[in-house]
């Protein structure tokens, strides 16, 4: 229910016109928006507020929060930072959590520090994030310790606060860059006469660095109090039970009286069109804003409720233009889009946003202004707004259908906004039921009535942001406000509503049929072997009601043409995309599945080509006729390649003046050798060698012979209703007999030590790249052990190069093998930092990597890593992408299945000597490269 904070008062005319429809419920608009009867609400005597929910995916789990309705708006001018800064003290010590003992006790339950164990801090609140096992009710009294701690016994030592302020200082340098120059410039206009000009969350260095102790400690001595507080239980738990637990450990804090107002800070209203205009020269793309500020609403009432679903309407309906006016052959922009949500605590908006091209300023705009002053002209279409309802019937169909298998993160999050901003929480059984009883007595009239509300001129804001390149040429202040003055003053045609067709297949193709099936009771997996030589594997679940995955691969891709052609067919499947089948373009397949949850994308990768996609139950054939008509009936169309060619010329075309991106770039190019088809980010006259004949015919040619495809299928069905679709869609696609597969393309990593830097942009700040290569021989056993070696290294490198010495905020180490198209592993190191420290880092990184290959870890590390891989094994066992994933890489490399049951056994079996093994096997340095990514000066 986020966007019940998005609410305004629509005309009543509109809305009680129409309530005599609606099941004579009418009188009820004015009752209460109930609480799902599923969350206990409860607040203790000193003000702090909870909420209890019992949810059991996944098991043996509960998310805990603990909220803080303070963030940055509420910080004094020397505090700048300092709310911020006081949610990472809470990491570094509290009255029962010495120094790194925190961290270290939730990893060593199988809680990973920045994946599980997080926080964030906004504008105007603080939010911790918890997730505990339940195997031990002792682990979860402790849990419930941590956020005691955490609300009011944080340590604040003078050492933790003088080491923390280099790891904020290294966030707050990751941020520096063109985007942040921009917003400096265009924030104080956007919050003209407002606290929140001034009062972003991270800060500034100067307060980071040489602010003083008691000042760091005196936000957190202010702000962290009960009456500001919320703690949130999902999960597998007993309710009373946990009430008791929150009542007996949440008491003990005193309740606050000397306080200061919390206050919610305005955002004044102005006449005039406000309009921003930044440059930088290492801006990648340039982007339009169009925003209308508005008053926030409370959200009380079931009237309020139904004006929401009104919202919904609007916004999906002007949404779906949108996507339409980016798919003609001369796009004015990347993408777009409009949309009405909130903005800061006190303002909601209606803004309408684009990304174009470097020259494509005044085409984007005027699109802009142009489909809002569409709708405001001519309104939304019967067809839209049927096509929409029944969209909208859907979504809250599939979520009431989900209800009890939604994972507990989700409601805990809906509670924390509850908290936050009163956002109502009625339930997914009572907004199913609302739904349905308000939306088919929704007029258009009513919808349409918005636009007079939402497009206007007062309270509005232009912001755009471009790259300061030469060529390029933006608009000053007045020509904006001529553009929207000309843009709004046109006499615009009302929206043509066509569609193709209304039956995607006519007639169905002569069926197939199976001629042998096989089951893994180990995996619960049934193969199907099918007349035309398609294989099938099936594996129905029960984790989600209302969810079946798609994926299919055969051998082949791209690989198999010559280098001249590699655009055009990198970009074969894309172009089909963007077409569609037979006569009917996305469009017209998005009108055509209007209240469908379906999708089928092919794809052609280097070495095989295949689909992906989705589907509810009941649209289940809906998904077979698509995967049949992408092998059969492509549609051919050009218009739809030529805006797909023209979106990726406006996105490349800038990218590399971005120093991130152009480091991603040459580190893709040097750990490939500068193979032409080594990866990298395509330039502009690379999309000039795509060729829409040659691109078509070889879409045609991948998928000409469905006889070598193997595909999985995942999730609610019954296998003795899916064999006639798979008979009927699948086992009748043509099998010409080919016999191939991909072609090894020589691209391979470089060989020895290469140590090189790149030196790009103006910000004093770096990025290290260290990576490992070699043979590798391919396991089941081998890949898990090298992956393993990954997780205890990143865990010890945070230890060592984040806490210890304070000198990055985030690292990242992995490793993984392959065995296409020859047995290789990659192992890789990643952290950005000041470029002062770069070497002194790197020096204590491979310090590290030399101390675990001559003394190897503890078994403490490796115990840290294997409970994490045990609950991640736990809940992964219920997900069907999981399950999708694993079935398709067992096939892909030759794996009996059986073997995806030895996990469990592999985890028990590691030892610290294992870790110690693999860091000698992978990480011997013969070939290794390292890139460093300098500022030019």
């Amino acid at each position: 229910m986020r966007i019940f904070r998005h609410l305004f008062y629509i005309l009543l005319l509109f809305v009680f016109g129409t309530q005599a429809q609606e099941r004579n419920i009418s009188g009820r608009l004015t009752d209460e928006i109930p609480v799902d009867p599923d969350v206990r609400v409860g607040k203790l005597e000193n003000g702090l507020t909870y909420y209890i929910r019992k949810n059991s995916k996944p098991e043996k789990k509960i998310e805990f929060r603990l909220v803080v309705n303070a963030g940055s708006i509420l910080e004094d001018e020397d505090q700048l930072g300092l709310a911020h800064f006081t949610e990472h003290m809470a990491f570094n010590g509290s009255k029962n959590f010495q120094k790194n003992e925190l961290v270290n006790y939730l990893q060593s339950i199988g809680v990973e520090f920045g994946a599980d164990l997080n926080a964030y801090t906004s504008f105007d609140e603080t939010v911790y994030m918890l997730p505990i096992p339940t195997d031990d009710p002792a682990v979860v009294k402790k849990g419930l310790q941590v956020l005691e701690d955490w609300a009011h016994q944080v340590s604040f030592t003078d050492e933790e606060i003088d080491k923390e302020r280099g790891v904020v200082l290294e966030e707050w340098r990751l941020g520096r860059g063109a985007s942040q120059r921009m917003r400096d410039q265009w924030f104080p206009i956007m919050f003209k006469n407002s606290h929140y000009a001034d009062r972003l969350p991270i800060g500034t260095r100067e307060v980071i660095e040489n602010a003083s102790y008691e000042t760091v400690r005196q936000f957190y001595k202010e702000w962290y109090r009960p009456d500001l507080m919320a703690v949130i239980a999902v999960g597998d738990l007993e309710l009373d039970n946990m009430e008791q637990m929150i009542h007996n450990q949440f008491n003990k804090i005193q309740k606050r009286t000397d306080v200061r107002e919390r206050k919610i800070f305005d955002v004044p209203d102005h006449e005039e069109t406000y309009v921003a205009i930044a440059r930088d020269k290492e801006a990648p793309f340039t982007q339009i804003q169009l925003i209308t500020k508005m008053d926030m609403e409370e959200s009380k009432t079931l009237f309020d409720f139904r004006k929401y679903l009104v919202y919904q309407l609007y916004n999906g309906m002007l949404g779906r233009r949108m996507n339409e006016l980016k798919q003609s052959s001369d796009p004015p922009f990347i993408f777009g889009g409009s949309g009405y949500g909130s903005m800061v605590r006190s303002k909601s908006n209606y803004s309408s946003f684009a990304m174009v091209g470097e020259n494509g300023i005044e085409k984007g705009l005027r699109a802009l202004v142009v489909e809002n002053q569409r709708v405001k002209q001519h309104g939304f279409t019967p067809g839209e707004l049927d096509r929409y309802k029944k969209e909208m019937l859907n979504s809250y169909e599939k979520a009431f259908k989900e209800k009890d298998k939604s994972e507990s993160a989700g409601y805990a999050a809906e509670y924390v906004r509850s908290f936050l901003t009163n956002e109502p929480i009625p339930g997914r059984t009572f907004e199913y039921e609302f739904a349905n009883d308000m939306i088919p007595g929704i007029s258009l009239e009513e919808v349409n009535a918005l636009a007079s509300r939402w497009v206007k001129n007062t309270n509005r804001v232009v912001v755009i942001t471009a790259p300061d390149k030469e060529g390029v040429t933006i608009p000053n202040e007045d020509e904006v406000l001529k553009m929207l003055a000309l843009a709004s003053s046109e006499e615009i045609a009302p929206y043509d509503d066509g569609i193709a067709g209304t039956a995607l297949m006519e007639t169905k193709p002569t069926a197939g049929k199976v001629i042998s099936a096989d089951t893994i009771a180990e995996v619960g997996v049934t193969e199907l072997n099918l007349s035309n030589g398609i294989k099938v594997v099936l594996k129905p679940t029960d984790f989600k009601n209302d969810e079946i995955l798609m994926s299919a691969y055969s051998p082949g891709g791209h690989s198999l043409y010559r280098d001249e052609d590699y655009y055009s067919a990198s970009y074969a499947s894309n172009i089909i995309s963007q077409s569609g089948v037979r006569s009917f373009s996305p469009t017209d397949l998005q009108k055509l599945f209007a209240g469908k949850n379906v999708r089928v994308s092919p794809y052609i990768a280097q070495l095989s080509e295949g689909f992906s996609g989705n589907a509810a139950p009941e649209d289940l054939e809906s998904m077979f006729q698509l995967i049949h008509l992408f092998f059969t009936d492509p549609r051919k169309d050009e218009k739809a390649f030529k805006s797909l060619k023209s979106r990726n010329v406006m996105l490349y075309e800038n990218l590399m003046s971005n120093p991130q991106y152009y480091f991603q770039d040459q580190v893709s190019k040097i750990m490939n050798q500068n193979h032409p088809r080594g990866g990298g980010f395509p330039t502009v006259e690379d999309l000039e060698k795509i060729d829409f004949e040659k691109a078509y015919g070889i879409y045609k040619d991948r998928f000409s012979n469905a006889g070598d495809f193997v595909f999985f299928f995942v999730g609610n069905f019954e296998i003795d209703k899916i064999i006639p679709l798979i008979n009927t869609y699948l086992a009748s696609l043509p099998n010409t007999g080919r016999k191939e597969t991909w072609k090894d393309l020589g691209i391979r990593s470089p060989k020895g030590v290469i140590d090189k830097v790149i030196k790009r942009g103006e910000d004093p700040k770096s990025f290290v790249s260290i990576n490992y290569t070699g043979d590798f021989e391919y396991s089941r056993l081998n890949n898990y052990q090298l992956s393993s070696l990954g997780q205890v290294l990143n865990n010890r490198l945070i230890d060592i190069i984040r806490e210890e010495k304070s000198g990055v905020y985030t690292v990242k180490a992995s490793g993984s093998g392959r065995l296409f198209p020859i047995p290789n592993y990659f192992f890789g190191i990643s952290f950005p930092c000041g470029p002062e420290n770069v070497e002194k880092l790197v020096a204590a990184t491979l310090d590290e990597i030399k101390n675990i290959k001559e003394n190897g870890v503890s078994e403490e590390d490796v115990n840290e890593i294997k409970e994490a891989q045990r609950i991640d094994r736990t809940e992964n066992l219920k997900k069907n992408t999981y399950w999708l994933s694993q079935l398709r890489s067992a096939y892909y490399h030759g794996f009996e299945l059986k073997e995806l049951d030895q996990y469990n056994t592999m985890v028990d079996n590691l030892t610290a000597n294992d870790i110690k093994h693999a860091a000698n096997t992978y990480l011997s340095g013969d070939n290794k490269v390292k890139i460093v990514l300098m500022p030019d000066n």
